[in-house]
């Protein structure tokens, strides 16, 4: 018998327990770089994320985008290409990594004939045209290529690129790039919004300069002037117009009953456009037309200077002015008048009980520089009325499509004044009348300014029989 011990052989287990082990730590080391690249992964994209919400500068926010997507994919390259908001290539926000080898390709690219065409991103076969022209200046590259899209408008192309060995391009890849693609489109999408609400802001505050300029410019309230009643409104529509009407007395420094009898300008204007140039032009004739008004010329010779002295200006500014032109003396009940192309006020003869037109020949204000006016006169009767008014009462569009027109004016005027109102009541009666017509909840589209005059009626003592004297 031997004294050595058996010799123990080594199992096939025992023999394969290091290779297990080396397997393990293997498996153990894949899975801790899938996560470190896992996390690294959601990182940038959280970076991304954060710099969408927190972005005020898209230039900045647009360069990490090639930056993002190639480092997700594990490329060298990638390459932005935005469309502006009419479609066409966004050349100044080109964006492609790396910078320093991709010089000839920004500039093939940003020569792209096609992308300078408004509607190049609705295109699909300009669009592929641009992925070829990316493709043949890669060369060789793998390339992947998705679109930047928002609200279903394509706001641009992503492309990403290796020249290592042959790539294969997952699922997962392809996700990544599509997020980074979707982030851009919301970042391009936003600040177009941005900068469309600023648009906005800056429409609704000349708006509102406009409205208060053509506030200043009407009267607070009628005059008191002998023997006449006066009412007078602008219904102001969304968006600012030109619309003036204006009482002046001839003769500003005589003051009380002397003022109310002396002789008063009566006039309404229109300048031709809407917005803060409109009101800007509607004051600067203001001012002209009160200077003028001293002079004490008849209405034609006043409409001719007031066209003389500004010729210049309007000219400038591509703008024309209508002007109806009276006055009105109290003493003798004569309303003189000339007419610069304005709608012509609408009269009301109380004795006749009929309604007619109110005008002379004449020329816009600005329209040539020599221009010749006609001066028409009437003697007014108690109980009679002048409506004078713009073209947005009669331009009105109602419910239907139909305009408010001159004939409905004048049917529901002399509805009004067959009823013995007032000028108040007339103003409001008519007013009322173009509600109805528009319709509730909707809005006109160019201002309604509307002055009512009437003559007040003369009180007639009953006649006493001879019998009883």
């Amino acid at each position: 018998m031997s004294s050595k011990p058996p010799r123990r052989h080594s199992t096939p287990r025992q023999r394969s327990a290091p290779q297990a082990l080396t397997a393990t730590a293997s498996f153990r080391q894949l899975l801790d770089s899938l996560s470190n690249e896992q996390r690294t992964n959601q990182d940038l994209l959280v970076s991304l994320g954060f710099t969408l919400r927190s972005f005020t500068n898209l230039d900045r926010f647009l360069e990490l985008v090639p930056v993002v997507a190639s480092r997700l994919v594990g490329v060298e390259g990638a390459l932005l290409v935005p469309f502006q908001a009419d479609g066409r290539l966004w050349r100044e926000q080109l964006q492609v990594l790396p910078s320093d080898r991709s010089e000839e390709l920004l500039r093939q690219v940003a020569a792209y004939e096609p992308g300078l065409v408004v509607g190049f991103a609705s295109e699909e076969s300009q669009l592929q045209g641009l992925d070829y022209l990316v493709q043949r200046q890669l060369g060789r590259a793998e390339l992947f290529a998705t679109s930047l899209v928002a609200r279903g408008r394509p706001r641009g192309r992503l492309y990403v690129f290796s020249h290592g060995p042959s790539m294969a391009w997952s699922e997962v890849h392809r996700r990544h790039v599509q997020l980074v693609a979707d982030l851009a489109a919301v970042a391009i999408e936003n600040d177009l919004m941005l900068q469309q609400a600023r648009r906005h802001e800056r429409v609704d505050r000349q708006l509102s300069i406009g409205a208060e300029i053509q506030a200043q410019l009407l009267p607070d309230r009628c005059p008191v002037i002998e023997g006449v009643e006066l009412s007078a409104r602008c219904r102001p529509a969304f968006q600012v117009g030109g619309d003036y009407y204006d009482f002046i007395p001839t003769r500003p420094e005589l003051i009380g009953r002397r003022r109310e009898r002396g002789r008063w300008a009566l006039v309404m204007g229109d300048v031709m456009g809407k917005g803060v140039p409109a009101g800007l032009l509607m004051t600067m004739l203001r001012g002209m037309l009160r200077a003028e008004v001293l002079s004490g010329l008849p209405p034609d010779r006043i409409l001719h200077d007031l066209n003389q002295l500004a010729q210049e200006d309007l000219a400038q500014s591509h703008r024309f002015v209508t002007l109806f032109y009276s006055d009105f003396d109290p003493r003798t009940r004569r309303l003189r008048f000339a007419n610069a192309a304005h709608n012509p006020p609408l009269i009301w003869r109380a004795q006749q009980r009929t309604i007619s037109r109110l005008d002379a020949p004449g020329l816009l204000i600005g329209l040539q520089p020599e221009a010749d006016y006609g001066c028409g006169d009437v003697v007014l009767e108690p109980g009679d009325v002048i409506l004078y008014y713009t073209d947005g009462v009669t331009e009105a569009p109602g419910i239907t499509g139909d305009r408010f027109d001159e004939a409905r004016l004048m049917r529901t005027l002399e509805a009004a004044c067959r009823s013995g109102m007032g000028s108040q009541g007339i103003l409001d009666q008519l007013f009322t009348r173009l509600d109805r017509f528009i319709g509730a909840d909707r809005q006109l589209e160019d201002d309604a300014s509307m002055v009512v005059l009437k003559v007040r009626e003369e009180v007639m003592l009953p006649s006493v029989p001879r019998s009883a004297l």
